[in-house]
């Protein structure tokens, strides 16, 4: 089996209504979409997105730059690949659209080994469950009045959802508390409950915040600093005890290691698109479970769920929906749980009409 061609296609899908954290002010995800086609007729799927379409044309020429070392090949050599485009990518770093154009190849590859071997992922990686829990991430925006925040938080918890997050970070210490504390009452003590603040506190002032928020029973609290301050992160994270939950801005699983041993937080949060894509997914897992630290994966959640099934120390996944438009099958929830797809690879499938609908140019 060789890869005859690598296709991409860019769409800019809208979010219901724009929404803002304390860092973004988000209207729509754009996306480049990556087809690996083969002669033997698998076609794999993978994706690269931006917030707003912004630069996304960027990340399309950094992918089909690495047509020359895709094409021809077998896509179960996906190692190799890997570590072909890796050494390619050298003289411009292993960090930003290199890393995230990388990603989006390497998950297609798996989705072919998958669909070649006519079993999901998860599976094939080593199943050890089949569903994860998950929790809400795609509501209880920074933007939204308490009231959105009290009426949202119920209608999570009647989808189905066991857990759900809220953002904070804001410039007022008391709203951010007085936020959490309405989305507490919304679910009661029985639901857990995650604050995410953006990286938009300064150490001291996650740490003011922190000490409030205490009192609510959180899982943890997310990026209280700027992701690229790691001393930051365990200063905060030594003054609370609350876990402090980071890394969706940290490449590869030498960013993961970094964190680990800044001793940044208690949970890591891999980005599928920013760790590297699936095969350095498995590896940044890896490097979290040699020092018994959980992994929580970030967004692209369709894609990340194979690891969520294959990977013992991942504790949850991030349920986000913005990209479930671009797909023929969704997500299954059941009492807080997804459950993983029993399709053949990725489990998910880019629905034609929907790129059509959505396509830019």
């Amino acid at each position: 089996m060789k890869i005859s061609k690598l296709k991409t296609v860019l769409v800019d899908v809208p979010l219901a209504k724009p929404i803002a954290t304390a860092i973004h002010d988000i209207r729509s995800v754009g996306c480049v979409l990556v087809s690996l086609e083969t002669d033997d007729g698998i076609t794999g799927e993978g994706y690269a997105f931006t917030i707003n379409a912004k630069r996304l044309k960027i990340f399309e020429s950094m992918v089909l730059s690495f047509a020359e070392l895709v094409e021809g090949r077998d896509p179960q050599d996906v190692e190799e690949i890997w570590q072909g485009i890796w050494n390619e990518i050298n003289p411009i770093g292993h960090k930003g659209v290199t890393i995230i154009a990388l990603s989006a190849i390497d998950t297609a590859c798996w989705d072919i080994i998958g669909k070649a071997a006519n079993r999901p992922l998860y599976q094939v990686f080593g199943a050890c469950r089949d569903r994860v829990k998950t929790y809400a991430s795609g509501g209880l925006w920074l933007s939204m009045p308490l009231d959105e925040l009290a009426a949202e938080a119920a209608s999570f918890v009647e989808q189905g959802f066991r857990a759900m997050k809220v953002r904070v970070g804001s410039s007022n210490a008391e709203q951010d508390v007085e936020r959490v504390r309405t989305v507490r009452d919304a679910i009661g003590p029985d639901i857990e409950l995650m604050a995410d603040a953006n990286q938009g506190l300064t150490p001291k002032q996650a740490i003011h915040l922190g000490r409030q928020l205490e009192e609510f029973d959180l899982v943890w609290f997310e990026e209280p600093v700027a992701c690229y301050d790691l001393t930051g992160h365990a200063e905060v994270r030594a003054a609370l005890d609350i876990p402090i939950a980071s890394g969706e801005s940290e490449y590869t699983r030498y960013g993961m290691g970094a964190m680990i041993d800044a001793g940044a937080c208690d949970i890591l949060m891999p980005d599928l698109q920013r760790i590297g894509g699936l095969t350095e997914f498995r590896r940044a897992a890896a490097v979290a479970a040699e020092h018994d630290i959980p992994i929580s994966t970030h967004i692209l959640t369709e894609q990340s769920l194979s690891i969520g099934g294959s990977s013992a120390n991942c504790m949850s996944v991030e349920h986000m929906p913005w990209f479930g438009p671009l797909f023929n099958e969704q997500m299954e929830l059941v009492d807080g749980m997804l459950l993983m797809p029993e399709r053949p690879g990725l489990g998910f499938t880019f629905d034609s009409a929907a790129v059509e609908k959505y396509r830019l140019g």
